[in-house]
């Protein structure tokens, strides 16, 4: 899927105003999007999704003004904070809840989860398993994430995937997004903190700065250097 934006903005009185004139990814691109906190970059997430709304431009999924029309919804899939969970639910609960969203039988739904299975503790996915709210801040993540993508959507957007997830699970995630991206051609934009994960994830890697996107390039073996002497350099 292709997400294109137009004369983009979003203020928050006198504050900060996210303004970004233009910017298109592609089918199948894995987008980065990295920034300091306060940057704008889960405002910018939350555009994309329509769960705010625009002070002026739009954004469109496949031609489709996403504040207009619906049909991108049914092959996008996304996680941004624990907002996106009922906690009130077990994981196996909340698969059969979000699967019979994408009208997904529950045969479907078995079958779709279980490539996911190896990513969670013993027991966390068993029928007396706890509740979401009982778990981990990390394994709770983790919940999100995976609905977020057993759904196997055409664009995928995340919201610092890494972040409380444990060392193995980070390399486990990365392998999991790399060939969602690669098997599938799912687009997919990732917000994150983490300059080594998101260099070695995505194709294409935007800097967000006050609002702004202030660089953006094609990911190669000088971009993560390239990166740290950015921020770096902010510090002085």
């Amino acid at each position: 899927m292709t997400v294109e934006v137009q004369d983009l903005r979003k203020s928050y009185g006198s504050a900060f105003t996210l303004s970004i004139p233009s910017l298109r990814i592609e089918r199948g691109e894995s987008f980065g999007l990295v920034g300091n906190n306060g940057a704008g970059k889960t405002t910018f997430l939350r555009l994309v999704l329509d769960l705010l709304k625009a002070d002026q431009g739009r954004v469109t999924i496949d031609g489709e003004d996403v504040s207009k029309g619906t049909s991108w919804k049914s092959r996008t899939g996304s996680y941004l904070d624990e907002g996106f969970l009922l906690d009130f639910l077990t994981p196996s609960e909340f698969f059969d809840f979000v699967g019979s969203v994408y009208q997904m039988p529950p045969g479907r739904i078995d079958e779709a989860v279980a490539p996911y299975r190896s990513f969670f503790p013993n027991g966390t996915l068993a029928a007396d398993a706890r509740y979401i709210r009982d778990l981990s801040k990390g394994n709770a993540k983790k919940v999100g994430i995976v609905a977020a993508m057993f759904v196997q959507p055409r664009l995928l957007i995340l919201d610092e995937p890494f972040a409380n997830l444990d060392p193995g699970s980070q390399i486990q995630l990365k392998v999991m997004l790399s060939q969602m991206n690669m098997l599938h051609d799912t687009t997919m934009i990732i917000s994150s903190h983490d300059l080594i994960h998101v260099t070695e994830i995505c194709s294409r890697i935007a800097v967000l700065e006050d609002g702004q996107i202030v660089r953006d390039q094609s990911t190669s073996e000088a971009t993560l250097q390239e990166l740290e002497l950015y921020f770096a350099s902010r510090m002085s």
